[in-house]
């Protein structure tokens, strides 16, 4: 039997990818601008506001923008300035979350206030975010933004985080880095936030090999972003600026692997439901072993990774690190939830709100693989892998 590594999320080209690539270098548009960025943009953007895929389209009304980024970090650095995040100023953000959530906060010299996760979605609390304004206010500091994950592909609890946005007046940064293609009352990720953020990095369910885009509410926003990630060169016949700037556009090559990738966008988010569907009947008959999944009908994911949560008072001691172990040495890569990131050095002396709830699914919860092109040898492998250690 192939022992050859099963990963976690590997990309998965869907084969136009290639012409999109190759007209770039006919027409010598092998830059940060030209006819694949543009096209990239406005597939995104009539995926997210005019589609009538099976997750669902954008609201009858709803319009946005999309710019087309170097990463998603990137997207998230320009949304933070636009909204005027400043040095000394706070902005709430997710704890269980990837890195590059955080980051940017400090890059402006900002402070990071970290909010806990509640249970059924794993994403950002309703009640401790509204606990940390309430107090961050009384301590003379309202935070100017605040940061909502979609984690692993299942939305947040879009109407609850917007109330509390609401009720304060502070503008939601929407991260769908991980749920492209999920959505909320048939309505898209990526379309919720004042801003939102996209992610084509490698392992995403479409990828650009690295990349990003911006979500905005206007055309206004857009071209302030263009001007932003342009190095904000002034309207000049020479090179003046007046502000900093930055090289975050997306190249045109990549861009052509995006919109050859858009076009397989629907059959690889039904290919990551699949393989959560065959997660949750392996581990049906495992006591102890929980498979993360949506609360109700409400809640669309693209399951990006498929999670489970391990109770070892309940699984004759295995517990999450006993089975990553074992799929390792099955040479099968899993990996464990995020660490939150008020658990993280970096963030050590930063404030935090919340009652334990991360701290729990970084201890027992584990990423299985996912990927969209996963076969049926790799799920039979991971099958008897797992059967296998919880035998023992």
């Amino acid at each position: 039997m192939s022992n050859e590594k099963i990963w976690l999320s590997s990309p998965h080209m869907g084969g136009k990818e290639q012409e999109f690539i190759n007209e770039a270098f006919k027409q010598n548009w092998v830059a940060p601008l030209g006819p694949n960025v543009n096209g990239f943009e406005e597939d995104i953007k009539k995926y997210l506001f005019n589609d009538s895929s099976p997750s669902g389209g954008g609201r009858e009304g709803d319009s946005g923008e999309v710019v087309a980024l170097s990463s998603g970090t990137a997207a998230l650095h320009l949304a933070l300035i636009q909204l005027g995040v400043e040095r000394g100023d706070e902005v709430l953000c997710q704890s269980m979350t990837f890195a590059a959530s955080a980051n940017p906060i400090v890059y402006l010299g900002a402070i990071p206030v970290f909010i806990d996760s509640e249970e059924e979605t794993l994403n950002i609390c309703p009640e401790e975010l509204e606990r940390a304004i309430e107090d961050r206010i009384a301590k003379g500091k309202k935070p100017k933004a605040i940061i909502a994950v979609h984690l692993y592909g299942t939305p947040y609890k879009v109407d609850e985080v917007n109330q509390v946005a609401s009720t304060y007046g502070i503008p939601v940064i929407e991260d769908s880095a991980e749920a492209l293609g999920s959505s909320y009352k048939g309505q898209k990720c990526g379309s919720f936030g004042e801003f939102s953020i996209l992610s084509f990095n490698g392992n995403k369910i479409i990828t650009t090999s690295g990349g990003g885009a911006l979500v905005t509410k206007s055309q206004k926003a857009k071209e302030r972003t263009i001007f932003l990630a342009t190095q904000a060169r002034d309207a000049a016949p020479y090179y003046q600026h007046s502000e900093i700037g930055y090289n975050y556009r997306l190249s045109n090559v990549s861009a052509g692997i995006g919109r050859g990738q858009m076009l397989v966008l629907d059959d690889r988010v039904a290919a990551r439901r699949a393989m959560h569907e065959f997660y949750v009947d392996l581990f049906n008959d495992i006591e102890g072993v929980e498979v993360h999944s949506v609360p109700d009908n409400d809640y669309f994911s693209n399951h990006w990774l498929s999670v489970i949560r391990v109770n070892e008072k309940q699984t004759g001691g295995i517990n999450r690190e006993k089975l990553r172990l074992f799929l390792e040495e099955n040479n099968i890569e899993s990996r464990p939830l995020w660490k939150p990131m008020h658990m993280q050095p970096v963030f050590k002396d930063s404030p935090y709100y919340g009652k334990g709830v991360a701290e729990a699914l970084f201890e027992n919860g584990l990423c299985l693989p996912s990927g969209s092109n996963l076969s049926d040898k790799d799920r039979d492998r991971i099958s008897r892998a797992v059967m296998e250690c919880f035998k023992k």
